[in-house]
Parts: C-alpha cells; sequence; structure tokens
C-alpha cells in the first residue's frame, strides 16, 4: 500500500483471473466434439430367435482408448461390444465405438491419464449408451440400457494391476 500526492491510497491486490493478453496458464478441458466412431449390429438369426420365449443372456465388454491427435487434442473412444445368446443362439451383437474429441490446455501431467481414463469416458458414456439402446431397439428388441459404469474404479483396478502408460484400459460390466 502507497500513498500518492493526491491523496489516494493505491492497492495492488494479487489476483487469479485470466490474463487479459491470453496468457492464461489455468488448466482448462473441454469436450470439443463426440460421435460414432464405428457401429455394427448383426441379427445373424432373424427372424426365427424372435420365436424363442428365452431372453438372451446378455454379455456386455468395453475398451477405453486414448490417443493425442493434435497439440493439446486428444481423442478418446469408448468400444462397447454388446453379444445376446438364446438358449446357444446369438440373438444379437453390436459394437459400438463411440469417440470424444477432449481440449486440454495447461493440464498437469499427473491428472492426464486419470482423466483421459476415468473422466473424459464418463462424459460421453451416456450418450454411446443411447446409441447402444436404439440400435438395438431398431433391431426388433428392448432396447438395453447399459447400467452406469464407474470408470474411475475401473482405472484405479487397471492401475493396481500394471503401472503403464496412456493406452487402453478393458472391463467388463
Amino acid at each position: 500500500m502507497s500513498e500518492q500526492d493526491d491523496g489516494f491510497i493505491t492497492t495492488t491486490v494479487p489476483t487469479t483471473d485470466p490474463y487479459g493478453n491470453g496468457l492464461d496458464t489455468a488448466p482448462a478441458a473441454g469436450l470439443i466434439s463426440q460421435y460414432v466412431k464405428d457401429l455394427s449390429f448383426e441379427n445373424p438369426n432373424a427372424p426365427a430367435i424372435f420365436q424363442n420365449p428365452t431372453a438372451p443372456a446378455i454379455d456386455v465388454q468395453f475398451n477405453i482408448a486414448s490417443a493425442q491427435v493434435g497439440d493439446d487434442v486428444y481423442e478418446i473412444v469408448l468400444r462397447i461390444e454388446v453379444k445376446a445368446d438364446a438358449e446357444g443362439t446369438v440373438a444379437f451383437l453390436v459394437d459400438l465405438s463411440y469417440a470424444g474429441l477432449f481440449g486440454l490446455r495447461n493440464f498437469p501431467a499427473e491428472h492426464l491419464q486419470p482423466f483421459l481414463l476415468a473422466e473424459a469416458p464418463r462424459l460421453i458414456f451416456p450418450f454411446a449408451r443411447r446409441v447402444l439402446a436404439d440400435a438395438i431397439r431398431d433391431g426388433g428388441f428392448p432396447p438395453l440400457l447399459l447400467e452406469p459404469i464407474d470408470f474411475a474404479s475401473v482405472f484405479l483396478q487397471q492401475q493396481e494391476a500394471a503401472e503403464g502408460g496412456i493406452g487402453e484400459t478393458l472391463g467388463t460390466a
């Protein structure tokens, strides 16, 4: 604090606001875009499968992959595979790769992998879930509404199982 000749006291207060000149150094993450990268639905035993009164057993597998596709831009691909089997007969197969592009600026290195393999998939999962349910419904079956997946727990389990770099995380729902 200092007193000036005009009788006013001026004070310099530190601030955490972004710099006006574009030198913002705060970490930032944003979803740029999301999209269906690949979608396959197979109904190999139609129409006979619709005559089977037994509810099919559902097996769901998922995989998360990340890749840097530009400066501070990462693509996260959530792959969901569903196989429905009724008494040894395949009812349907679905293979969905749903992706999101994330912009990460000034992101601390120690937070990069947890964000890419836990938080990013959590953000795009509801949209992938809807695409999957619609594809199954459009194939003539009741829509499959997947339960939410705790990607943070899956990430932590994978970290405990094997320490490694950014890559793939596998899981079963």
